[in-house]
């Protein structure tokens, strides 16, 4: 099996990682006209290693998006991927939530979605019922979030929250389309090769087989992946590979030594320390946060 490695820090665009701020995979708040002042949002252009959902109630805001100002309007929705440089440019006239979530607790079907739609990624005007329906569910939802642990089984419950709201935003863009829009050859690439990842990840870590598959060659993958998201090849396939091993950590009963082979490693303690380079923590740890 091929080792892939990859630069975790970027010289010019910082990286954010929701496990810097969150344990348990989310990040969320309601926020008003005018609670958002300057220090409170980082203003400096950056990538997450997360999915950021909005969901816009009352006013206006805008941000820059991979070089393209979002100008957003009350009742739309708006998600921005792992990976995409954004900036804040004006929040304070607007009212809305905010939500940030580790990519494992988004499933793969939802994933596909998102991923699929880079070309048609615009603020998603909600019709009366659906914006109802959002609000409730996310009021629900930072309630149990705030509980924390005072409440039995509130990780979990939060959790399902979680993906439910996920989802609706997934049904939103699912039902978007576009014809008339063209991708450009490198946004193509991207999108195949993040479809192929999600499904072959546990058998193919090979950066020439994926560009075997997509009929190019490991440069031109390697070089599309860089100008559409900022970040390599064998990066994308490391991280795939903790993604998954985190989701077999929270959702199943394996052993870590059952999850490495069933990941394709022979060797579960080489995993187990790929798994605590790229973490922080161990898997046992991680299961012990995400379980709490």
């Amino acid at each position: 099996m091929q080792i892939v490695t990859f630069a975790l820090s970027m010289k010019d665009i910082p990286l954010h990682q929701l496990k810097e701020r969150a344990s348990t995979g989310l990040e969320m708040w309601q926020y008003q006209t005018g609670d958002m002042e300057d220090d409170d949002m980082p203003l400096a252009a950056h990538r997450d290693d997360h999915y950021i959902f909005f969901l816009i109630t009352d006013g206006k805001a805008s941000l820059m998006i991979d070089f393209t100002e979002v100008k957003f309007n009350p009742k739309t929705l708006y998600y921005i991927l792992p990976g995409q440089v954004h900036q804040s440019l004006d929040y304070n006239e607007a009212a809305g939530w905010f939500i940030a979530v580790d990519t494992m607790l988004v499933p793969p079907d939802y994933r596909k979605v998102f991923e699929g739609s880079m070309d048609l990624q615009q603020p998603h005007r909600l019709s009366d019922d659906q914006m109802k329906q959002c609000t409730s569910l996310l009021t629900v939802l930072l309630q149990r979030f705030q509980e924390k642990d005072s409440l039995p089984f509130n990780l979990s419950v939060t959790h399902s929250l979680l993906q439910a709201f996920v989802g609706m935003v997934a049904g939103c863009y699912n039902c978007v389309a576009n014809p008339s829009v063209r991708l450009t050859r490198p946004m193509e690439i991207v999108q195949q090769f993040k479809r192929l990842l999600v499904d072959n990840i546990c058998a193919v870590k090979s950066p020439s087989a994926y560009a075997e598959m997509l009929r190019v060659s490991e440069s031109y993958l390697n070089e599309s992946l860089k100008k559409v998201t900022g970040m390599s090849v064998s990066y994308w396939i490391l991280n795939e590979l903790v993604l998954e091993a985190k989701r077999l950590l929270y959702y199943s009963e394996l052993n870590v030594k059952e999850i490495a082979h069933k990941l394709g490693y022979d060797d579960h303690t080489y995993f187990s320390r790929i798994f605590k380079k790229l973490e922080g923590i161990t898997p046992l740890s991680f299961r012990a946060s995400y379980r709490k």
